[in-house]
C-alpha cells in the first residue's frame, strides 16, 4: 500500500506538471477552466488555486459567498474559501464515477460569487491509473470440440474485464502451452480485447478427451495486473454438420421505448443433418453482455429476438451480441453470427430548466443590460431532440442572452416603470427541436422597487374659479388636488401658492391652501367693483429625493352680485331736491322734453337698466323709453294742459333682487322762444381720448392760432370799422330750448358730459347726430337732432336739420350784404382768406385729433366749423367799411 501511494503522489504530480506546461504552452480561449488530476487522490489534496486561476481576490471570497455546485450529491471536490483553493474533499473512483467505456471522465462543476453576480465552469478530468485487475465473470469455461473439428477451428471465449480505461485495461491474453489449441486476440469496436480459442490440429478423443487449459488477461498498466480462467475443453464424438445462418452479420435498427414483447428480428439457422441433428437451439454466446441478454429475449426453438426490457437511448445507443444455432444431435455442432441491433433516438425526454441565480425585487430605473437571472437548460436526447430554445414572452422589457454552452442571462433590455407593471411573472420556456417538440417551463416573480420619478399631476393645467362676491372670509373655493403614481414618501404631496403680489398685496394674504389636501381658501371679502379676477399658482411636490413638483395656474374669477342700486347722473340735483326744466310749449310731438340716466357699478347683466314712470301728471302727454330714459311729447301741448308737470321716474336695474333710484322732474311749459344760434357744436368726449402726445399739440397749435388770430383781430379792428348787428334768426322750429336753473347750470362737470354723451349715443343708434348750441346771455341751450347722412334731407316737423338752420343764415347774411352794397377791398380779402385759412387748420387739427369720436360725426364738425369759419368771412368782407 505504501508503495501504491508513492506511485500514486508521483503520478499525480506528473499529471498536474504536464498539465500545466500545457496551459502555458497553449494558452485557452475558452471560458471553461480545466483541470486534470489522477483518481484516488487522497482526501484534502490540493488541486489548484482556483482563485489566482480565475482572478479572483481570495480574502474577498467569503464575503461574496464563493459556492461550488454539488454533484450526484457527493463533494467530491470544495473551495478553500480563505485561500481559494480547490482540493480533493472525498476520494474518487474513476471506474464508480464514469463509464468505463468512455474515454473521458469528467466533473464539471459550476462556481458562482455574488456581488456583482459571476459564474464560472470548471471542468476538472479524472485520470485513470491501474487500480483494478483484470478478471473473468466465470472463473471456468467449458468447451465441447467434436473430434471431427477441423484445424483451424474458432471457439469463442469469454473476455476479460476491466474497470481501468486505456492503456491500463486488458491489453492482451495469453494461453498456457497446448499442441492442439493457440489463441487468437481480437480488438472490438469500443477498443476492447477478446480472445478466439483456434484449433490448430484435429483432436482425437481416443487419446485425450478432455483439455484443460489456462486463459491469462493481461492489462497495460505499470506494473502489468493479471486475471485467470480455466478452459476444459470436452472432445465429442462426430456430428459433423453444423448449423449455418444466412449471414455472418445481422444489423437491425429498433425504436426506444418500444413496447414490450415487440419483435425485433427473426433468426433462422439450417442444419443438414437429420433426426435430433438437425434440430436447432438458439443461444446467446458467452460474448453476448448480460446487460444485452436482460434487454432482449431470444426464443430457443424458432430464434425470434424480442424486446424485454423497456429500450432507453439516452442510456445505450448500441446492442452487441452473438447468436449461436446449435444442433440436438449427440455430438452437438452450432453455428454463430453476430446481431448489431442499433436504438434509434425518440423525442422522450422533457428539457430542464435550472434556475442559478435570480435577483428581486429590483429597482425600476436599473439600467438596460442588467443581469437579473442566471439559467440552464438541458435535455438527455440526442441529435435535433437534445437541442433546445430557451424564451421568454415577448411583451416584457427583458431578453435572454446566451453566456455560455446551455447557459443564459436574463437582462433588462427596456426602461422599467413600477407605475405601469409593478412586477412581472416571467416564464422561461424551453423547447426541444424533436418531432413532436417537448417543452417546459418556470415561472419566477420579479418586484420592482419605486423611485421618485414621476411629477404630480393636476387634471387640468389651468382652472377657472368662480366666486361670489361679498364671501365670507375662510369660504372654501376648490379642492386643487394632484395625482403622483408613486409610491410611500414619493407619493405624499404638499401644496403651497406661488408668491405673487397684486397692488402691493401678495397672494398668501388673499388665499390660503391646506398644504395636505389642497383646499384653498379665502382669506378676505372679495367686491366685484374692486377686484373682479385673480391670476396666480398653485404648486404640488412630493417628499421625495429630490423632490418633484408642478404647478396648476388658478384663475379666480370674482361673479358680481346686485349689491349697487343705480345713481341717477342726469339729470343732476343735490340730494333730495327736484329737476326743474323749461320747454316752449309750442314744442311738437315727439320731441325729446329730457333724458333720464343712470348708472350702475354692477356687471353688464345687472346694471342693465330701464326706465318707467312711477308717478306722472298726464299720462297722455309723455311718454318714456325704457332703455335709454327719453322722455318725449306723446302730443301737443293743448290750453288746457297745466303749466306746470311732475314727473317720478324710476330706474330699475336686471339684478335678483332688482335695486331702483328715483329722479322727481318739474316741467314749466313758456310761451317765449329762444334765439336759435348754430354757432358752435359741441360732441361729447369721453375723458380718456387725449393722450399726452395730442394734449401738447392742441395746445401747441390752439396757442400758435390763438396769438394770429388776436394779431389779426387787433389790425382789423385798428383799420376797419364794427360790422352791423343782424336780426336775429327766426327760431327753430325742430329745436327744443331748454333753461336750466342756475343752481343746476353751475352743476360738476362730470354730470353735463355724461348727460350730452348719453344723449350722443342714443341719438347716434338711431341714425342721428345730436348738436349741442350755446346761446348767448344765460345759460340756455339748443339741442337739434339731425338724421345722418351725405347729403340734405327732410325731416320729421318736430326735428329739422342743424344744416338747414345753417344755409337759411348763411342767406340772412347774404341778404345783408347785397343791401349794404358795399363791396370788399383787397386788404379785406387778403385778411378774410388768412383768418378762414388758420380756422380751417384749426378745426382739422381739432377733428383729427378726436379719434374716438365716430367718423361720420367727425367729418360733420369739421364741415360745420368750416361753413361757420367761412360764412364769418363773408359777412366780414361784404360789411366793412
Amino acid at each position: 500500500m505504501i508503495m501504491d501511494s508513492k506511485f500514486r503522489n508521483r503520478l499525480w504530480r506528473r499529471y498536474v506538471s504536464l498539465f500545466i506546461l500545457l496551459c502555458v504552452a497553449f494558452p485557452t480561449t475558452s471560458a471553461v477552466t480545466h483541470y486534470s488530476i489522477p483518481e484516488e487522490m487522497e482526501q484534502g489534496s490540493v488541486v489548484a488555486n482556483l482563485a489566482l486561476d480565475l482572478g479572483l481576490d481570495a480574502k474577498a471570497l467569503g464575503r461574496r459567498k464563493i459556492r461550488l455546485d454539488v454533484i450526484a450529491n457527493k463533494r467530491y471536490l470544495d473551495i478553500n474559501k480563505e485561500t481559494g483553493e480547490l482540493f480533493v474533499a472525498e476520494t474518487i473512483d474513476r471506474e464508480h464515477l464514469c463509464n468505463s467505456k468512455n474515454p473521458s471522465c469528467f466533473l464539471k462543476m459550476d462556481v458562482t460569487i455574488e456581488d456583482p453576480i459571476r459564474l464560472f465552469n470548471i471542468e476538472v478530468e479524472i485520470m485513470d491509473i491501474n487500480d483494478n485487475a483484470p478478471h473473468f465473470r466465470r472463473d471456468t469455461m467449458h468447451l465441447d470440440i467434436s473430434e471431427s473439428t477441423s484445424p483451424g477451428e474458432r471457439f469463442s471465449l469469454t473476455n476479460a474485464i476491466d474497470p481501468d480505461f486505456g492503456s491500463n485495461s486488458v491489453k492482451t491474453y495469453h494461453l498456457s502451452e497446448s499442441e492442439h489449441f493457440a489463441l487468437e486476440i481480437q480488438t472490438g469496436r469500443d477498443g476492447s480485447k477478446f480472445a478466439d480459442l483456434i484449433l490448430k490440429k484435429a483432436l482425437d478423443r481416443e487419446k485425450k478427451a478432455v483439455h484443460n487449459l489456462i486463459l491469462t488477461a493481461v492489462d497495460g498498466g505499470v506494473p502489468t495486473r493479471t486475471g485467470t480462467a480455466s478452459i476444459i475443453v470436452r472432445v465429442l464424438d462426430v456430428n459433423d454438420n453444423a448449423p449455418s445462418f444466412e449471414k455472418d452479420r445481422y444489423v437491425v435498427d429498433v425504436m426506444e421505448n418500444s413496447p414490450i414483447g415487440s419483435l425485433v428480428i427473426k433468426l433462422n439457422a439450417t442444419d443438414l443433418d437429420e433426426g435430433s441433428n438437425s434440430d436447432i437451439v438458439y443461444s446467446y454466446s458467452l460474448y453476448t453482455s448480460e446487460r444485452t441478454q436482460n434487454m432482449f429475449n431470444l426464443n430457443p426453438e424458432n430464434g425470434e429476438i424480442r424486446v424485454k426490457e423497456m429500450i432507453n437511448y439516452e442510456d445505450i445507443k448500441l446492442y452487441e451480441m452473438e447468436i449461436i444455432a446449435a444442433d440436438k444431435g449427440q455430438n452437438s455442432l452450432s453455428g454463430q453470427c453476430k446481431l448489431t441491433i442499433q436504438v434509434t433516438d425518440m423525442n422522450d425526454n422533457h428539457p430542464e430548466i435550472s434556475i442559478k441565480s435570480f435577483q428581486s425585487p429590483i429597482k425600476e430605473n436599473e439600467q438596460i443590460d442588467r443581469v437579473i437571472a442566471v439559467v440552464s437548460v438541458s435535455d438527455k436526447d440526442s441529435g435535433d431532440n437534445g437541442v433546445v430554445d430557451l424564451h421568454i414572452p415577448d411583451n416584457m422589457p427583458f431578453k435572454l442572452r446566451e453566456s455560455s454552452d446551455n447557459y443564459y442571462e436574463l437582462v433588462v433590455s427596456e426602461p422599467l416603470d413600477r407605475e405601469k407593471v409593478p412586477e412581472y411573472d416571467i416564464t422561461f420556456t424551453v423547447t426541444d427541436r424533436g418531432s413532436p417538440p417537448l417543452s417546459d417551463n418556470e415561472t419566477m416573480t420579479l418586484e420592482l422597487l419605486d423611485v421618485n420619478d414621476n411629477v404630480p399631476q393636476f387634471p387640468q393645467s389651468f382652472s377657472t374659479i368662480r366666486v361670489m362676491e361679498n364671501n365670507a372670509p375662510g369660504t372654501l373655493l376648490s379642492s386643487l388636488t394632484a395625482f403622483d403614481p408613486d409610491l410611500h414618501e414619493n407619493q405624499y404631496l404638499v401644496y403651497f401658492i406661488l408668491e405673487k403680489e397684486i397692488a402691493n398685496t401678495s397672494m398668501s394674504m388673499l388665499f390660503s391652501i391646506n398644504p395636505e389636501n389642497g383646499n384653498l381658501y379665502a382669506l378676505k371679502t372679495f367686491d366685484y367693483e374692486i377686484e373682479k379676477e385673480f391670476l396666480f399658482h398653485i404648486e404640488a411636490r412630493d417628499s421625495g429625493s429630490p423632490p418633484l413638483s408642478s404647478n396648476v395656474t388658478v384663475h379666480i374669477i370674482i361673479v358680481d352680485q346686485n349689491d349697487n342700486a343705480p345713481v341717477i347722473v342726469s339729470p343732476w340735483r343735490a340730494h333730495g331736491s327736484v329737476v326743474e326744466e323749461k320747454i316752449p310749449r309750442s314744442t311738437d310731438k315727439g320731441s325729446l322734453v329730457a333724458k333720464v340716466i343712470a348708472l350702475d357699478t354692477d356687471s353688464v347683466h345687472n346694471s342693465r337698466i330701464t326706465y318707467q314712470f312711477l308717478q306722472v301728471t298726464d299720462a297722455t302727454l309723455f311718454s318714456l323709453d325704457q332703455y335709454n330714459g327719453e322722455i318725449r311729447t306723446m302730443r301737443m301741448f293743448s290750453y288746457r294742459d297745466p303749466h306746470h308737470q311732475r314727473l317720478v321716474v324710476v330706474a330699475k336695474d336686471n339684478g335678483e333682487p332688482a335695486l331702483s333710484a328715483t329722479v322727481t322732474i318739474k316741467l314749466s311749459t313758456v310761451e317765449t322762444a329762444v334765439k336759435a344760434y348754430a354757432d358752435m357744436t359741441e360732441v361729447p368726449l369721453e375723458y380718456d381720448i387725449f393722450s399726452d402726445l395730442n394734449l401738447y399739440l392742441v395746445i401747441g397749435l390752439g396757442s400758435v392760432s390763438f396769438l394770429l388770430l388776436i394779431t389779426i383781430l387787433v389790425t382789423i379792428v385798428l383799420k376797419c370799422q364794427k360790422p352791423k348787428p343782424s336780426k336775429a334768426a327766426p327760431p327753430c322750429r325742430n329745436s327744443v330750448i331748454s333753461e336750466r336753473n342756475s343752481t343746476i347750470a353751475d352743476s360738476t362737470l362730470v354730470s353735463n358730459d355724461a348727460y350730452w354723451y348719453s344723449l350722443f349715443l342714443a341719438e347716434t343708434r338711431k341714425g342721428k347726430l345730436v348738436v349741442r348750441q350755446p346761446v348767448p346771455k344765460g345759460s340756455r341751450y339748443i339741442v337739434s337732432s339731425i338724421p345722418r347722412g351725405t347729403g340734405v334731407t327732410d325731416t320729421s316737423d318736430s326735428a329739422a336739420s342743424t344744416l338747414q338752420v345753417w344755409k337759411t343764415s348763411v342767406k340772412h347774411a347774404l341778404s345783408q350784404m347785397s343791401s349794404n352794397h358795399v363791396p370788399p377791398t383787397k386788404p379785406q380779402i387778403i385778411v378774410c382768406i388768412t383768418i378762414f385759412y388758420n380756422c380751417c387748420c384749426l378745426v382739422l387739427a381739432m377733428v383729427k385729433i378726436t379719434t374716438s369720436v365716430n367718423i361720420l360725426f367727425r367729418s360733420y364738425l369739421a364741415v360745420f366749423h368750416i361753413s361757420n369759419a367761412l360764412k364769418c368771412t363773408i359777412h366780414y368782407c361784404f360789411t366793412t367799411k
